[in-house]
């Protein structure tokens, strides 16, 4: 293979070692691809690793990418994402993803961070009873998206009222309240997660919009696509890009 300097250099930061896989057995892909991956993408801009490792991580979730999710969960520890952090991105995944998507990355993480020397389970991060998820969930609601969200949980017809509600204390009031990650952090991986799944654009132009309400730009909203391109691929990329572009004509005529 013929990497450049600066994909070397990225690989050897990122990666324990190289051997097998792409490298051995399909040299000209992987040439191609570390070179756009690790050089390319990752100097396009000067987003730092531990945020373009985030974006990856949630996006490799959206997508189902169990394997290269299990090599880039690697690589996110050595770059200083932390434990709590990687847990985290699973534990909201769910809400955005469901159960039954998400739980083969909650055994891929039991087992990188065992092999880390990570004791299990973490320190809780939970700041939320059962009593106090709902109050919270709301101002996190309010926090993010606005006032309108004050009475959400309370609107729409009666047989389905109740989901409003669940977005609320659940989606929100236990996972959004969390330690581990802050607010901006949290928008730009449900950002990824829905990205990177597909065919919920209504949520992506929503979710843009709230990314870009509490301080993650239109700009930097563009790098988290770009760094997550190689994983996801043009369409999806293309899609997302389009309703950031959308989310921010909303903006500019409210």
């Amino acid at each position: 293979m013929k990497l450049t300097e600066k994909a070397k250099a990225y690989l050897s930061k990122i990666f324990s070692e190289e051997k097998g896989g792409l490298q051995e057995n399909d040299p000209e892909f992987a040439e191609r691809f570390y070179n756009f991956a690790f050089d390319e993408v990752v100097n396009q801009g000067d987003m730092d690793d531990k945020t373009r490792m985030l974006a990856i991580l949630a996006t490799l979730t959206g997508c189902q990418g169990t394997d290269a999710y299990r090599v880039m969960a690697k690589a996110a520890l050595r770059v200083g994402v932390t434990p709590v952090e990687i847990k985290e991105v699973t534990y909201q995944a769910v809400a955005y993803l469901g159960i039954g998507r998400v739980l083969p990355f909650f055994a891929i993480n039991n087992e990188i961070l065992k092999e880390d020397g990570v004791s299990l389970p973490l320190e809780a991060q939970a700041k939320t009873t059962m009593e106090t998820r709902l109050e919270a969930g709301i101002q996190a609601q309010v926090d993010i998206f606005g006032d309108g969200m004050k009475e959400f949980y309370k609107s729409g017809p009666e047989e389905s009222r109740h989901i409003n509600r669940w977005l609320a204390d659940n989606c929100f009031g236990d996972y959004y309240t969390r330690k581990g990650l802050d607010y901006l952090q949290r928008e730009m991986i449900t950002f990824c997660f829905i990205a990177a799944q597909g065919g919920c654009e209504p949520q992506l132009v929503s979710h843009a919009q709230a990314n870009m309400k509490i301080g993650n730009t239109r700009e930097f909203l563009i790098q988290v696509i770009s760094q997550c391109l190689p994983y996801i691929g043009y369409p999806r990329s293309l899609n997302a890009l389009r309703c950031v572009n959308e989310a921010a004509k909303n903006l500019e005529e409210k």
